[in-house]
């Protein structure tokens, strides 16, 4: 016990230094991680990290899904609800369709159900690589929904088909009729129970007298309690943990404090962070292995499985996006969709966006050992080899040439408008200065006149209202941006010297620790209320 502690505290450290070079060299964490955990999976002192392959579903999945989940615009999901269902559902079948029928002709020992197996391991892509990819370069806010929205769901799906082909592998039955009934049985009750389980801890969270900290142990708890509920009654988990925290991430101004929603963003970002960057360098660890219990005569020809499986994820992605856009085309003639003409740009960004990560990992690692007692898992090393291949494959080759790809698509933005991010911030500003003297005045007009603190609140909205006019009649949004600039970089400093005036006063007997603690802490929130104020115009 005393060496996994050291070990996995070495390795969280490796992920931080890892993350810190990646962005110095300017390329997404993830291919980082993977490329590092190669030669770390030959170093003795680490061979020994590995986790039970039944408790990957369990520690990883439910966390990074309801991160993901309560991070996911649902006014995007809902606006791009077809294109991402379109990717989620169909798309997904039909690669693992294709992988099945094509690993099961071409790889001896392959039965249809361990193709289905392989093809439900590996359809899925990654939104933690995409996103960290997609971070550095220049696309529309739609492509990055929709890449979100898809891989949300394809998770969920994904890890469906999965199950079935594992469960037909073990007992090796599979009855068409039953497996579809039982499939839509599977999804239908697993969002029914996430959202009964969503439903329970919002009224825990609305109606009992929970604090800050209670809060967001509490939003630990319910992925897990989303989790464990649906798989108790062989549904499924995934999508029980994508459903309720969808619920909950919709409705979080109405049972989450301020401040209960300011510290679970942080302590959440920080956990997620930890759990991809284990699971992207447990990938590099793990390969080693794989290739050893391989063997010599089993490389050559599992290396050709691989390249052919990973061609045709990647060939399938393509014809799927083209695919989508055509059917896109044919229904907007029926009914009203986002985006009736989507061009070729999109299907090609899209159709290089697949690389694969986390949830692969995950579903391979936990392919059993052993089939019944005394029966290895057929095939469970190659299976293994295949889908960190097509990781590793599909992470650096796709993964270091998307922002290429991307600057020579040169899509432009569909969504782009004459209302720019600056002009759109000084339109909500206005209206929030309106809405604020207009309750000033209507229910507080006795004490903005004789109240200083009132009376200075109310200046304060005036003054903003009276620049806004000012740069609305001048048109200059330019000026604007300037003001904004200096209005920070003042403000900053401001905030700096103060809390080194707090630090000072500190030292001094007579005045108190806790009342400087409490200061500084405001001073900290005012500077986060700084820095996303202007974040979420860049």
């Amino acid at each position: 016990m005393h060496n996994t502690v050291i070990q996995y505290t070495c390795l969280i450290a490796i992920i931080l230094f890892s993350v810190m070079l990646a962005q110095k060299i300017k390329i997404a964490y993830p291919i980082l991680l993977v490329l590092i955990g190669l030669p770390l999976g030959f170093v003795p002192f680490l061979r020994g990290v590995e986790i039970q392959p039944e408790l990957i579903f369990v520690i990883f999945l439910p966390p990074l899904l309801y991160e993901a989940a309560w991070n996911t615009s649902w006014k995007d999901l809902w606006k791009w609800r077809r294109v991402i269902s379109s990717f989620a559902f169909p798309v997904v079948i039909i690669t693992s369709c294709v992988v099945a029928f094509v690993s099961a002709a071409l790889i001896p020992g392959f039965s249809l159900a361990t193709g289905f197996l392989l093809g439900g391991i590996v359809s899925p892509p990654d939104a933690v690589s995409a996103s960290a990819i997609l971070k550095n370069v220049k696309v529309p806010k739609r492509f990055i929904s929709i890449v979100e929205g898809e891989s949300l769901l394809n998770d969920a799906s994904s890890l469906v088909v999965f199950r079935f082909a594992l469960a037909a592998v073990l007992t090796g039955s599979f009855v068409f009729r039953d497996a579809a009934t039982n499939f839509v049985l599977v999804i239908v009750m697993g969002v029914l129970i996430g959202l009964a389980v969503a439903l329970i801890f919002y009224a825990i969270h609305r109606w009992l007298p929970t604090s800050n900290n209670m809060d967001v142990v509490l939003t630990f708890i319910t992925p897990y309690a989303m989790y464990m509920a649906a798989e108790e009654f062989h549904f499924s988990g995934v999508l029980a943990v994508v459903s309720g925290g969808l619920f909950l991430s919709f409705r979080q101004q109405q049972f989450l404090s301020h401040r209960s929603r300011l510290q679970g963003v942080n302590v959440w970002e920080a956990v997620a962070f930890v759990l991809n960057g284990i699971v992207f360098i447990l990938i590099g660890l793990e390969f080693p292995v794989v290739i050893k219990n391989l063997g010599p005569d089993g490389l050559r020809p599992a290396i050709l499985y691989s390249a052919i499986i990973t061609g045709t994820l990647i060939i399938t992605r393509f014809a799927s996006t083209f695919g989508a856009i055509v059917v896109t085309i044919v229904m907007s003639k029926i009914i009203t969709v986002a985006d009736p003409n989507p061009g070729w740009k999109a299907p090609i960004l899209l159709g290089w966006t697949g690389m694969r990560g986390v949830v692969s990992l995950a579903a391979a690692l936990s392919v059993p050992v052993v089939l019944s007692p005394g029966h290895p898992f057929p095939n469970r090393d190659l299976i293994l080899f295949i889908t960190f291949s097509v990781i590793l494959v599909t992470l650096v080759l796709q993964g270091l040439t998307l922002p290429a790809m991307v600057k020579l698509v040169n899509m432009p933005d569909p969504d782009f408008t004459d209302i720019s991010i600056a002009q759109q911030r000084q339109l909500v500003r206005k209206k929030l200065s309106h809405l604020s003297l207009k309750i000033l005045d209507e229910e507080y007009h006795e004490q903005a006149m004789h109240n200083a603190m009132v009376k200075s609140v109310k200046l304060r909205y005036s003054a903003d209202m009276e620049l806004l006019k000012d740069w609305e009649k001048d048109d200059n949004v330019d000026r604007a941006e300037e003001y904004y600039k200096d209005y920070r970089a003042i403000m900053a400093h401001l905030l700096s010297e103060q809390r080194k005036l707090l630090l000072t006063l500190n030292k001094k007997e007579n005045i108190s620790d806790t009342l400087i603690r409490h200061q500084l802490e405001l001073l900290d929130l005012e500077e986060e209320k700084l820095r996303q104020h202007f974040e979420a115009g860049e």
